[in-house]
């Protein structure tokens, strides 16, 4: 049988999945392997060193460098609290008495009798990393951060914006194909996760932010709504850093697209449990998709799962248009030609045969489709 090698888009009720979750630093595992844990729970902690500020003491002291010693009150190593005092000096006329204090909470690193300088650091910063789905840790890299494996459902989406977060599934609209609009959301919605259904629009994007929801999975919005929420154009690079105030998701792409039915029921399911989801999408080598998970229950018990890599498209499978006139509609693989076939720009490239739901049937380079993947 001919196989269709192409990207595959996952939407499938049941899967496992591994998050490989790493310091950007050499710091500690508070984990270890075999171990179970929530979306919210440290895995990993590092400390960033807290900034320095240099104080040039004999200036303030009008006193040389190789005397300052002699005036300090702080030692190197000392902790000091902000406005104590470092150091001071001890005239005859208690008038002329000189103190200087510390600009900062931290400690005396170092002081230099060349230059008069006192360096004060801050407190490091401790950066936690989080599991980010509730699931067993499979694997720990020493000093670096844990491997954590998941059995869930998984709906992944065209593209996102914003980092991780977690949240209760929501469901706002009735079906795939409704607008979701600003009176869809409800205080209620607060932390949550809120599947709308074919598009928002910018209102709908800042009643969203208002009503301070965790994300947002929505079938399509206008990408000058999405340049509005940003304040500035995207580029091709990685997304999921963007501070919007929610996580947002779209399943099928830009402009008025129904969310496909498949993806709809999915998460409808779902409704009330908790899901985890990250808004980072790449298109480029690498790619990485935005993603909403949603964990079953956690066992100790839970052995590691082989994952089965698919050889290709066959027929029966649904797939998505990627490009126009037919963006955004779902079919399913009627045949697969193994012969070149000519298309409208005279070039020779492989093609497979869609059938939609009312029955067309149309030729499709196979490079303008994607696989909807699911178990």
């Amino acid at each position: 049988m001919p196989h269709s090698y192409t990207p595959g888009l996952t939407v499938t009720e049941q899967t496992t999945v591994r998050r490989r979750r790493m310091l950007s630093l050499s710091g500690t595992v508070l984990v270890v392997a075999g171990e179970t844990v929530r979306a919210n729970q440290a895995v990993a902690r590092a400390e960033l060193p807290g900034k320095v500020y240099p104080l040039n003491l004999a200036n303030q002291l009008g006193v040389a460098p190789d005397e300052i010693n002699e005036y300090l009150i702080k030692k190197t190593g000392d902790p000091v609290q902000k406005d104590e005092i470092l150091a001071e000096n001890k005239p005859l006329i208690k008038w002329f008495k000189t103190e200087v204090l510390s600009p900062v909470t931290g400690v005396v690193e170092s002081v230099s009798t060349i230059t008069g300088q006192v360096l004060l650091r801050e407190p490091p910063r401790v950066l936690e990393l989080l599991g980010y789905v509730d699931g067993l840790i499979v694997e720990v890299i020493p000093q670096q951060g844990v491997v954590v494996e998941t059995e869930c459902s998984l709906v992944q989406g065209i593209f996102g914006i914003g980092g991780e977060t977690w949240g209760e599934i929501v469901i706002a609209v009735t079906a795939p194909d409704e607008i979701l609009l600003p009176r869809h959301f409800t205080g209620a919605m607060k932390g949550k996760v809120v599947v709308g259904g074919s598009f928002i629009s910018s209102d709908g994007l800042a009643r969203a932010k208002d009503v301070g929801v965790a994300g947002l999975v929505i079938g399509g919005i206008h990408d000058k709504d999405l340049r509005a929420l940003l304040g500035y154009d995207l580029g091709v690079a990685i997304t999921g850093t963007e501070q919007v105030g929610f996580t947002l998701i779209l399943t099928e792409g830009f402009g008025t697209i129904p969310m496909a039915e498949k993806t709809f029921t999915l998460l409808s399911a779902h409704v009330g449990q908790l899901a985890s989801i990250s808004g980072a999408t790449q298109i480029r080598a690498g790619v990485i998709r935005p993603e909403v998970i949603i964990p079953k229950r956690i066992t100790a018990a839970h052995s590691p799962a082989t994952v089965l890599q698919r050889e290709g498209i066959r027929i029966g499978d649904q797939v998505r248009i990627i490009r126009d006139p037919l963006f955004g509609k779902i079919g399913e693989v009627a045949s697969l030609p193994s012969d070149l076939q000519k298309i409208p720009t005279e070039s020779e490239v492989r093609v497979m045969e869609v059938c939609f739901a009312d029955g067309s049937r149309v030729m499709i380079p196979r490079t303008n489709i994607e696989l909807i993947e699911g178990c």
